[in-house]
């Protein structure tokens, strides 16, 4: 556009059909967990729920279930795009189904009667979440707000940027740092992030690796300026209107000025009562030109560990350091995924990666203890393949928490030379919390303020092998066959390191 934007959701259109299998869903073996939803990358698979009179003009072999409470007054469908698939199988890999409800199927068995189907299902209008959007299950009923990016299939980083989006991507401000999640969220003119039916959806920009913390951080403060006279226009409509439904609307507003889950609604009723209002005054004229900021913004800061363990980390502590109410998402692939693989302070000992040939010598950097130290900074280490529950909760108390927050989410990535591939990449998360390799956490400065300790250790003790689960990534691997004296020297180092973390946290949260 004229403005240097993008129109949003334009990645729909590509219609690439690369996968060579895709998901074929067997509505009887279904339990309807939304699970397959949850963990996909690229939102080429979600529940659809319709109505009787919606089910009666589906296209022909449009089939679909019996919906559960408590939405049993719906019918139940989990609808594939085949066109859009990257048939990475990892919603087919994670279907926890006694007998699968997800079968791979060769692409052009599916394409002539799925392709109507999709068409079909979003067509319809959206419906209320039946469901808390605060669970697993409800939170695949909303609208995922980044949908076929061009992620790797099997890509770790982007179900947690889909998360995000469907639990607050109608009023989201992200600033993405460059590296994956700007090429895969960015490469122009196919934009994945995009919006629902009323035009809602996140606004997106991208920035440098060495600023986009401050870059975030301007975003945040310009629509904090803009709040705050906003703000003092309609305290001023308290005070002087004598209209009782605008000064009912008004005061209902300035109350909930901070209340991020019904800002929407409380906006939306200060503009109706301001428009079917008489009076002609400045401030109410004020207010309806800048009814976009009435509602409180959800404001994000994404990038990858090299952005925030290496480049960005002066801006990213200056912001977490600012005490500002503004949220950041560290994809840890625990290297430089995007450009070519090198070593970041991420990197853990004994891993290969590009200045890092014969394996890192020195242990990771520990962000999150880093973050902790100021004491008002909410902080969470998830994997959702390990607890996909944790990670929701993560992103539920680090966007309520009136402060800055960070997560850190562990993403597998091509760079690891994953056996198998990332078809596996949510089951290799899980397995990297059981050995011990990662750790599950959330630092709630809230729960200080109750007399609590607000570190919560989410993960358990390790009970599998820390060795075998090295054995199954190339990036380990390779280091065994190339230097086999120092490979073993480095790994039982990477074990003692990872060992020693784990003890540090585990006091942490008996103290």
């Amino acid at each position: 556009r004229e403005d240097g934007t993008f129109p949003q959701g334009t990645s729909k259109y590509e219609k690439r059909g690369i996968a060579v299998d895709v998901p074929e869903w067997i509505p009887e073996n279904c339990i309807q967990c939304n699970q397959c939803s949850y963990v996909c990358p690229h939102a080429a698979i979600r529940p659809f729920l319709l109505t009787e009179e919606e089910k009666a003009n589906a296209p022909e072999g449009f089939v679909t279930k019996k919906g559960l409470k408590p939405y049993d007054n719906y019918e139940f469908k989990i609808q594939v795009t085949t066109l859009d698939c990257t048939g990475c199988g990892v919603c087919a890999n994670n279907c926890p189904a006694k007998v699968k409800a997800l079968v791979m199927k060769p692409l052009e068995t599916q394409v002539e009667k799925e392709v109507p189907n999709w068409n079909y299902a979003i067509s319809l209008p959206e419906k209320k979440n039946p469901m808390n959007k605060d669970t697993v299950k409800g939170s695949q009923f909303e609208v995922p707000y980044l949908e076929f990016s061009g992620a790797c299939a099997g890509c770790g980083e982007t179900p947690y940027a889909k998360l995000m989006t469907q639990l607050y991507g109608d009023r989201m401000m992200i600033a993405n740092a460059t590296g994956c999640s700007s090429i895969w969220a960015g490469s122009a003119p196919a934009m994945p992030y995009t919006t629902n039916q009323k035009g809602q959806g996140p606004a997106w920009a991208n920035s440098l690796f060495e600023d986009n913390a401050e870059f975030g951080f301007g975003m945040y403060t310009a629509c904090e300026t803009a709040r705050n006279a906003i703000l003092a226009k309609v305290k001023e409509v308290i005070e002087n209107t004598k209209n009782d439904d605008v000064k009912a609307a008004a005061t209902a507003w300035v109350d909930g000025f901070d209340d991020g889950e019904n800002t929407r609604a409380l906006s939306d009723a200060l503009v109706a009562a301001l428009e079917a209002c008489d009076c002609d005054c400045d401030n109410k004229k004020y207010i309806l030109k800048n009814k976009r900021d009435l509602i409180k913004k959800s404001q994000w800061i994404l990038g990858g560990d090299g952005w925030a363990y290496d480049i960005g980390f002066g801006g990213l502590d200056h912001v977490l350091a600012s005490g500002k109410d503004i949220n950041v998402l560290v994809f840890d692939t625990e290297v430089y995924s995007n450009t070519g693989g090198q070593a970041s302070k991420s990197t853990p000992i004994g891993a290969v990666a590009q200045f890092a040939a014969s394996g890192k010598k020195v242990k990771k950097k520990d962000l999150g203890m880093i973050a902790m130290s100021y004491g008002y900074v909410y902080v969470a280490q998830v994997a959702m393949g390990a607890s996909q529950a944790q990670t929701l909760k993560a992103f539920r108390e680090a966007e309520k928490h009136k402060g800055p927050s960070i997560i850190i989410a562990y993403a597998p990535c091509i760079n690891h030379g994953i056996k198998g591939g990332l078809s596996g990449a949510q089951m290799q998360e899980k397995k990297a919390v059981e050995c011990g390799y990662w750790h599950l956490y959330r630092y709630n400065p809230a729960l200080k303020d109750e007399g609590k300790n607000p570190f919560t250790l989410d993960s358990k003790a390790p009970t599998a092998s820390f060795r075998e689960f090295l054995q199954t990534e190339v990036r380990y691997t390779s280091l065994e066959r190339a230097f086999p004296e120092e490979a073993k020297e480095l790994f039982e180092a990477a074990e003692a390191a990872a060992k020693d973390r784990y003890e540090s946290y585990l006091t942490k949260a008996n103290q």
